[in-house]
């Protein structure tokens, strides 16, 4: 991928292995991530966009942030809780979290739970995640 930074919000393809692979294993959650879209990165802005991928037993801790997001459920199957209700998810599940709603996810499967996720925000470091 070879990305020009003076052209910003130029149109850009590029394949998810070309960024690189980020991850909490502690408290917050036991996944792997990688943002493919976000202005420190990309030149555009007004989406975040990646690829979270919880293994068998991983989850995303209970959090909230200001931004709205969105997950579509690439495989796998999990549990998104949403202001304390706990909706089942699986491959094709599309999810809509309000912008200041708590939410987090766990993967109830015994594969890997993979979530294409959005973000109402120009740049990943924007979004401020404040766990419960």
């Amino acid at each position: 991928m070879t990305i020009d930074p003076t052209a910003a919000n130029a149109p850009l393809v590029l394949q998810d292995d070309d960024r690189p692979v980020e991850g909490w294993h502690d408290d917050r959650g036991h996944l792997t991530w990688r943002t493919l879209f976000s202005a420190d990165a990309t030149p555009s802005g007004a989406l975040v966009t990646g690829v979270a991928e919880l293994p068998a037993g991983g989850f995303l801790a209970l959090h909230r942030h200001d931004q709205a997001e969105t997950y579509y459920v690439l495989s796998g199957e999990g549990v998104v809780t949403l202001g304390g209700i706990d909706h089942p998810v699986r491959a094709g599940s599309n999810v809509f979290v309000p912008g200041g709603r708590e939410h987090g996810a766990r993967n109830t499967g015994a594969g890997v739970l993979r979530v294409f996720y959005v973000l109402a925000a120009d740049d990943f470091a924007d979004v401020e995640y404040t766990f419960s």
